[in-house]
């Protein structure tokens, strides 16, 4: 035999050497996925146990502090990882899964990255999306996205986010569904829904990961990573169901937050993870740690060092250490010291590589890094169109005074003014992955595409977003005044709002409020478009623009949602997530509160009342508020009965008229009050909506069923119970805006 037959033997010897063992270490495909684990931990050493609890960063990109680390390839050919974030595209997920399969015992590699709006075509940001209170288009928005990721090799998103979040100071608002757990929890499902598509294993699924688990929306002073304190009872009542909600749909995976709730860190948190999330609710996937959040429990002053912080956290239910190197430097020590049982870090890698099972790594770890796939995927036509629909649902018409809006296409000079007018990079908004020559549409393009030679568009900046000079102000009034309408572009940067960008002015910012009073001294109508991650406070423009429109951060079509909005190709439907303050001392706000003794009935009257004696309690604009180019009239309540039993149920009908000129959507709102209880109740809760489509002229029954689960809460024994008595039935097109009423009785 040559020495080349030789080598070429030897070589296919030894492959064929690692591919039996391969197979043995991993079980037999088609052999139910609990015994193929079971196979596979029995061949595994503690330390390589321990490497399936551990996930490091690329050093490429990252989305918080990097510990260094020169060996991250060497540490996986030598099973010390298990998952690794921030790796992304079909070539690059292809060429570190190789390293994974040099390793003893080729357990494939987790992908994860933060997919929260989008991966390659940009979605609006999730509040933004959230407006739209359309659940289908934020399923499909979520299914795009998914789809997207998958052909790129990654295999999870770490979202959705579902934190209640009460306070627009806190800069992660952007990132949720605003301050209300029905609504909340429904847009949990759908985006757990598209995100997983048909099942885990398909090729266009990826992994969701709902975070923050929990509380995290409700940090002290709207302040990010700040303490959270609060009862049990509204722990399980607001802040938990979102949670469930995205656990019931079938949710992957968990992360745990940074907070600590009562004292406690959520990374260590065995009420949290092992009481409820894996105990009561009985959840099966993994729970990963957020960004460092491990080692940060020394900071926090609930770990001495980081040996401690692995210990308290592996206890408290983390399975996963993202980017803290505690588990993979202090693990195997603490179990070996008897400080951590090995039951515990076999539950956690049972977990995780169940789920590497569930998405069929293990029969082809490369399944998801396929070039041409993602090629043909990304980026497509169909999936921005997808991308425009949901921005044009998502944005919020606050004000259309004298019906300003929308513009007559025969108009013949626009005035577009403002320092977000030309903007594309702001319109991605924050937690968008980040691409070269990326294209995202401004509203000057918007309008210029729409518009072409008809309309002469006049552009003038005026001002920038955050600073003091009023330079360009003359410019700006000079191209009003030679305008038939004048539209400004005003708002925040994309990095004002997200993660650690928490504020404590949340007015619009610098002077760009100035910047509209000097326009509207032109004379002209002043229609303005306000981007922004959050709640903002701009009273003056309020009370004096001609127009609003909150278009948040709408993500690669942003120009072109807005201009087919301002000249009515689409009727504007969306419905504000969350409250919207007129100062930040009214912060938190949100509509569902309880009553005191001492109420507020008339705001002109406070004497003696829970109220402000230099604001009134209400909001500037309400939960649930969102105005239309037409009319919807509400009429012809019926219920089927007064009362019901704790089986039962009433049939609520009514009649919904489009009685304008355009067609559009109306969000219908059916809020309930239980009027006694034995603990206080809000005011009203939101239990139930839908969004209709209806042709001018066009009529349509409406229906929603009550029973008793919208009757429910949590009593003081955190029983979820619907207690006897009377209830409000409230239907609105706002939760200040009630058109209907009515009253029923639950009996015993």
């Amino acid at each position: 035999m040559t020495s080349n037959n030789f080598r070429k033997l030897s070589f296919v010897l030894m492959l064929s050497s690692s591919l039996c063992n391969n197979v043995f270490a991993q079980g037999k495909k088609g052999d139910p996925i609990e015994q193929r684990v079971n196979d596979l931990m029995s061949k595994m050493t503690l330390q390589e146990k321990i490497g399936q609890l551990n996930q490091f960063t690329s050093d490429r990109t990252s989305t918080g502090p990097i510990s260094a680390n020169s060996n991250k390839l060497k540490d996986i050919e030598a099973g010390k990882v298990g998952s690794m974030l921030n790796v992304r595209g079909s070539k690059d997920t292809r060429m570190v899964q190789e390293a994974a399969m040099r390793s003893r015992l080729k357990i494939p590699l987790l992908f994860g990255l933060d997919v929260i709006h989008g991966y390659r075509v940009t979605f609006p940001i999730p509040l933004a999306e959230a407006a739209s209170w359309d659940l289908d288009a934020i399923e499909f928005a979520s299914r795009v996205a998914g789809r997207e990721a998958a052909a790129a090799g990654i295999h999870w998103t770490f979202a959705p986010m579902v934190d209640i979040s009460r306070d627009a100071r806190w800069g992660r608002v952007m990132e949720g569904a605003g301050e209300d757990t029905y609504l909340g929890s429904m847009i949990a499902k759908a985006r757990v829904r598209g995100f997983q598509g048909k099942g885990l294993g398909e090729l266009d699924a990826v992994m969701a990961c709902v975070k923050h688990f929990a509380a995290y929306g409700a940090a002290v002073a709207g302040r990010d990573y700040n303490t959270v304190d609060m009862s049990e009872r509204h722990l399980w009542e607001v802040y938990l169901p979102p949670f469930k909600a995205a656990l019931d749909a079938g949710a992957a995976t968990f992360m745990n937050s940074f907070n600590d709730l009562n004292g406690i860190p959520a990374t260590a948190n065995t009420y949290l993870q092992r009481d409820i999330l894996k105990g009561k609710w009985g959840f099966k996937g993994f729970v990963v740690s957020d960004w460092g959040s491990v080692r940060e429990m020394v900071p926090h002053g609930f770990a001495k060092d980081n040996e401690e912080a692995a210990k308290y956290a592996i206890k408290g239910g983390s399975d996963m250490d993202m980017e803290s190197y505690a588990y993979v430097n202090f693990l195997e020590k603490l179990v070996k010291n008897k400080e951590v049982s090995e039951d515990l870090i076999n539950d956690a890698v049972r977990r995780i590589l169940t789920k590497k099972f569930e998405m069929g790594l293990f029969d082809d770890p490369y399944r998801f890094s396929d070039e041409k796939r993602e090629k043909k995927e990304l980026n497509s036509a169909a999936n921005k169109k997808v991308a425009l629909e949901v921005a044009q649902k998502s944005i919020v018409l606050l004000k259309n005074q004298n019906q300003v809006l929308p513009l007559s296409k025969d108009v013949k000079s626009i005035a577009l003014v403002g320092p977000l007018a030309k903007s594309a990079e702001d319109m991605k908004g924050f937690w968008s992955v980040v691409w070269d020559n990326d294209h995202l549409v401004s509203l000057h393009e918007g309008l210029e595409t729409k518009q072409g030679k008809k309309t002469q568009i006049n552009y003038a900046k005026g001002c920038n977003i955050n600073d003091d000079d009023k330079s360009g102000f003359a410019d700006a009034v000079e191209v009003a005044r030679k305008s038939d309408v004048v539209v400004v572009a005003v708002g925040e940067a994309f990095d004002m709002s997200g993660e650690a960008k928490s504020r404590a002015n949340i007015h619009l910012p610098g002077v760009q409020e100035e910047l509209i009073k000097e326009l509207k001294k032109s004379g002209k109508p002043v229609v303005v478009l306000i981007m922004a991650g959050r709640p903002l406070i701009f009273n003056w423009t309020a009370d004096n623009a001609d127009a609003i429109m909150y278009t948040w951060w709408l993500g690669s079509e942003a120009g072109h949602a807005m201009a087919n909005v301002l000249f009515g190709d689409y009727n504007p439907s969306g419905k504000l997530p969350m409250t919207f303050p007129r100062s930040e001392g009214q912060l938190p706000i949100y509509y569902n509160y309880n009553n005191t003794g001492r109420p507020v009935i008339n705001e002109n009257n406070i004497h003696y009342r829970s109220a402000y004696i230099d604001s009134p309690n209400s909001p500037k604009y309400a939960f649930g508020y969102g105005l239309s180019y037409t009319n919807f009239a509400y009429s012809n309540l019926t219920l089927s009965s007064k009362s019901l039993n704790q089986d039962g149920s009433i049939t609520v009908k009514f009649t919904l008229k489009n009685d304008g000129k355009y067609a559009g959507e109306e969000v219908v709102q059916l809020y309930l009050r239980d009027k006694v209880a034995s603990l206080v109740r809000p005011v009203k809760e939101l239990k139930d909506f839908t969004k209709i489509l209806l042709k001018p002229g066009e009529s349509k029954e409406v229906t929603f069923v009550i029973n008793k689960e919208k009757l429910s809460f949590y009593n003081k024994n955190l029983d979820w119970v619907a207690e006897p008595g009377d209830f409000d039935l409230m239907i609105g097109t706002s939760s200040d805006n009630i058109k209907l009423k009515d009253t029923f009785q639950l009996l015993d």
